[in-house]
Parts: structure tokens; sequence; C-alpha cells
């Protein structure tokens, strides 16, 4: 938007014309009007105090909760005090991506850092610097599957529905078929996969743990992908990394996911952090960059941008993927929370987040109407049944201080407990379900 409100009046209208506009505003007519800023109409002549104080007030309409017991692909996490106050210097704040790489060398070695921890976290090979975020990055696994023969990619219900729509999206412009394959009891089918994978097939996608927080059968699923020559991605958790196996060890041939739950903060969704990471084989179909380790002329360490496809930069419409950037902010974010926890501090995370979950559980199934949706394995989210309606209870919980579960298809609540939920907190969420809930 920056470069369109720089170009004249009549270099926008042509811009416009091309993509079949008429407006600015039509570039934003998905947005609801209840969400678009329309201004925020300030009186002519305010004093800096004055406008400080106006923003204040609005500031304050915002709902702050005091408990969460919502996930749904965005998680709320400790963050130690070291993540912010490293993360915050200066020069760290300031940097972005290399353009310049090799006079960047303090921010080809936090990228380099951040690709090595992803790489032991999922088991797999090579990582990329970053994507935008976790749905943009299941997106451009995609494109990585896809052969001139296998133009059909295959991909889980039981995947987050946004992270759908973006590969949704993502496949309308490069003409790639997206086939959902149905669940049973909350898991993929199995028969519907084995039924749906034929030589036409590029790759499969699964969630692991999936959106309604179940566990599915990765391993079997990647027997059943590669048995059909086709590619396996999976969409992982990076925190249940420290209690589950690691996409590595379950088959996949590419392993991405949603960074945030590593340092960073809810934040009002964003910005966030995609991770990507592969097998040797699929290296060079990596999108962005890949920065490497090595040595300078006198025998020093020394990093540099090992891989990074030209066609991004000058040849886009013959280039895989568009992405010519990454999140590094955020990614040493990731880089500086994993440093600090370290493998045995991820696992008690995890462990808690776990533990927490399966308590949560048990008591509120324990009430009248409040049973769980499915059987499966979970890790710190699952389904409820709700025996009153689901906008109701919400509201009753938001003015106790609580965000309840996140609302999904027939009056169900998806519950998400991690690290931050005490044991009180989840006793007094009990007493609230039991009180509205008769």
């Amino acid at each position: 938007m920056g470069n369109y409100l720089s170009v004249s009046r009549s270099e926008r209208d042509e811009m416009l014309q091309t993509v079949g506009l008429s407006s600015v505003d039509e570039l934003f007519t998905r947005i609801p009007d209840a969400i678009r800023l329309q201004g925020l109409r300030l009186d002519d002549g305010l004093s800096e105090l004055e406008s400080a104080r106006y923003m204040q007030r609005l500031a304050d309409k915002n709902i702050r909760f005091a408990s969460i017991f919502r996930g749904a692909g965005a998680y709320n996490h400790y963050i130690p005090a070291i993540v912010k106050s490293i993360t915050s210097k200066e020069e760290f704040l300031t940097a972005y991506t290399p353009y310049q790489a090799e006079i960047s060398q303090g921010v080809l070695q936090s990228i380099f850092e951040f690709q090595t921890m992803i790489c032991r976290l999922t088991g797999m090979d090579v990582s990329n610097a970053s994507v935008y975020d976790g749905a943009s990055a299941a997106a451009e696994a995609v494109a990585m599957c896809v052969e001139r023969k296998r133009t059909r990619m295959l991909v889980a219900a039981s995947a987050n529905p946004m992270t759908i729509a973006t590969m949704q999206t993502y496949c309308n412009g490069s003409g790639t078929e997206l086939i959902i394959v149905p669940t049973n009891n909350g898991i993929t089918d199995l028969d519907a996969l084995r039924a749906a994978s034929d030589d036409t097939v590029a790759g499969f996608y699964l969630q692991q743990p999936n959106f309604c927080g179940l566990l599915e059968d990765a391993a079997e699923i990647g027997r059943i992908v590669h048995a059909a020559g086709a590619r396996y991605v999976m969409g992982v958790n990076p925190v249940s990394l420290g209690v589950l196996k690691t996409p590595s060890e379950q088959g996949a041939d590419i392993a991405v996911g949603e960074g945030q739950p590593l340092g960073l903060p809810l934040a009002f969704g964003g910005p966030y952090l995609g991770f990507m990471a592969s097998t040797t084989a699929l290296m060079r179909r990596l999108p962005g960059r890949i920065a490497g380790e090595t040595v300078d002329i006198e025998g020093r360490r020394a990093f540099v941008l090992t891989l990074q496809a030209r066609e991004q930069h000058i040849r886009r419409e013959k280039a895989s993927s568009n992405i010519c950037s990454n999140q590094a902010l955020c990614a040493m974010t990731a880089t500086v929370y994993l440093a600090a926890m370290g493998p045995d501090g991820l696992r008690q995370v995890a462990t808690r987040c776990l533990s927490k979950a399966h308590y949560a559980a048990a008591a509120i199934s324990s009430l009248k109407g409040f049973g769980l949706r499915y059987s499966g394995e979970f890790f710190n989210e699952f389904v409820t049944e709700c025996p009153t309606d689901t906008s109701t209870l919400l509201a009753a919980l938001e003015s106790k201080g609580m965000l309840g579960g996140y609302p999904v298809e027939n009056n169900g609540l998806l519950w998400c407990f991690t690290e931050m939920n005490s044991r009180a907190e989840i006793d007094d969420l009990i007493s609230e379900l039991k009180n509205n809930s008769i």
C-alpha cells in the first residue's frame, strides 16, 4: 500500500483497472464494516496530552481477560522476562531481513540459530529463515509438493479451518486442486485417505494435534501417503513436541507450524511466525531463504545466505513461491525463548499443558450436558458438548473475566489449557459452568 500511495493518480487508476477495481476501498470489501477503522475522529486543535487521554479512553474499551481457556491456533503461554529484555534491544528491534546479507552478520547468525533450533525441534534436516505465519507455511508447503504430473493436494478436514482457507486461496491462484479428506470421530478417516490417494496426488497435509485437539495416527498416515508416492506434510504445535514424537519420527517430508507459542504474545492476532523444515531431498524447494555457516578469508566463523531462489525477485511469474522475506524479529524471539527454556523447560511446559487439560476435561465433562464430544487422546485442547446456547454461556463467563472455549459446530466448545491456567482458575471455571448451565 505504501508503494500504491507514492504513485500518481493516473498510475493509481491504471493499477486499479488492471485488477478490475474502481477504488482502493474495494480492496477491503471482504473485511466487515463493523471491524474496519473508519477514522479516529479527533477534534481539531487537541494538545498532545488531550490526544493521549483520548487514545487511552479508546484503549480502555478493550477487554483483557484474567483467565483464558481458548486456543484454536493462538496460545497463552508464559514468556520469560529475558525474552523481551533481549529482543527489545535497539540493535535487534530495528533489524529487518538482510538485503545486503553478508554485512548483516548478527541478523544472519540469529536466523542460523533459529533454523538450527527448528531442525532440532522437528527432527528435520533443514529449515528456512521463517515465513509470515503458520497458515502461510502450510500453504507454501503445497507448492513444495506439487509436480508436473501430480497436481492434486489432500488436506485433512481436521486441520484448522483458517489454515485450510489459506491453502485454498493459494491453490486457487496456482491451479492446484485441493481435496479435503473427511474425518471419523474427530480424526482423519484412513479409509477415505486411502481411497483418495492415487498417482495424481502430490501430498497430504495433516495437523497434529488437530483443530479439535485430538492426536492423529500420524505414523500410519505417513505410510499411506508414501505408499501412494506422495509427500507427507505435518503441521505441528511446537510446544507439543516437548512430549510428542517429532514429525521426522512419524515419517514427514515437510514440517510446518505456527511459531507464536514460542515466546510471542497473543497480541491481538500478530505479528506471528511461520516455520518450515524439510528433508534434505526437498531443501531446494523451500521458499524464502536459508542462512548457513562458513568461515571467512581469515578462517573465522561467518554466516551467509546459503540458498535463495533468484526467481522470487526477478522472475516472479516463474517462481514456485513469491515469499522473499522473513520474520526476523519474531524468529529471534522464538530463538531466545527456546534457548531460555532449553529441552527440559519445553518438556515441562508441554507436560503441564497436558496435565492441566486432562484435569479440566475430567472436571468439565463430569458436569451435566458437558460430555466430551470425541473419545480420542488429546494434548491441551478438547471439544465438549454445551447444554445451553454457547453465546449465552460465553457472555456469562466474559462477565467474570473469563475467555471461554471457542464455539464450534453443533453447539460445541473447543477448550484449551496451558501452564498459565492454575488449578484454582480451572475450579472457578467449573463453578461458573455449573451455575450457568442449570
